[in-house]
């Protein structure tokens, strides 16, 4: 089963962007996604699964849009872990 989403947009948007309609939309996409996975909404397989993008290659995007590979995981976190190790 599959679900669809309609943004309304302003065309202007897109071009301000310098993308073709069908660019902005891939883009509002991978962004949305991008940003779940950054919040912790969704798991990386999930996204690249989405995105049909090979987990891998999910990964090196996020580098694209300045997030973590780790996601929420955070300095706190770490000394946490290593505390407990």
């Amino acid at each position: 089963m599959k679900g669809m989403i309609s943004i309304e947009y302003p065309e202007y948007l897109a071009n301000s962007l310098r993308l073709s309609n069908k660019d902005f939309e891939s883009e509002i996409k991978t962004s949305s996604l991008v940003k779940l996975f950054e919040l912790g909404k969704v798991s990386s397989g999930i996204a690249a699964k989405v995105l049909g993008l090979p987990r891998i290659e999910f990964l090196e995007l996020l580098a694209k849009y300045k997030v973590s590979v780790f996601g929420l995981y955070d300095e706190d976190d770490l000394s946490e872990d290593i505390l407990n190790a």
